[in-house]
């Protein structure tokens, strides 16, 4: 089941630069900043609400993120949902016709297990969908 929009995911090519937008102008709580090798990034989470602004900052110019900055420009790079039991939900969605990007849950920032879907069908928006970890 999806709880709430976990956080929304901006591609930053300067996080200096970003951080003075979002924390010191915004004035929105930095609550954590995690180096995430595995999607060669550096993701700072910022408080609001119940949610996250998560700022991915590219630590490879050869990353997913870089690429996407490349192309695109900065800016939004994807929603993620919070979900309980990310296999169902899953399954679920790709009975409703929604693409994975990949075979299953892989771990993501804050060691949450997540998965994207492709943009091509979920109206051009990349979505993902995480679960916290167990504590």
């Amino acid at each position: 089941m999806i709880r709430k929009i976990d956080h929304i995911g901006i591609a930053v090519a300067d996080a200096d630069a970003a951080l003075a937008v979002f924390r010191d102008a915004l004035g929105l709580k930095l609550i954590e900043t995690e180096p995430v090798p595995g999607q060669k990034l550096v993701s700072y989470h910022l408080r609001i609400g119940e949610s996250n602004l998560e700022l991915l900052h590219p630590s490879d110019p050869e990353s997913v993120i870089a690429k996407f900055i490349a192309k695109r420009g900065e800016g939004i790079h994807h929603i993620a949902l919070a979900v309980e039991e990310i296999e169902d939900e899953i399954a679920r969605l790709q009975r409703a016709g929604l693409k994975p990007l990949g075979d299953g849950p892989s771990e993501g920032a804050g060691g949450k297990r997540v998965i994207f879907f492709h943009p091509k069908t979920t109206g051009g928006v990349l979505l993902e969908l995480c679960e916290a970890r167990s504590t």
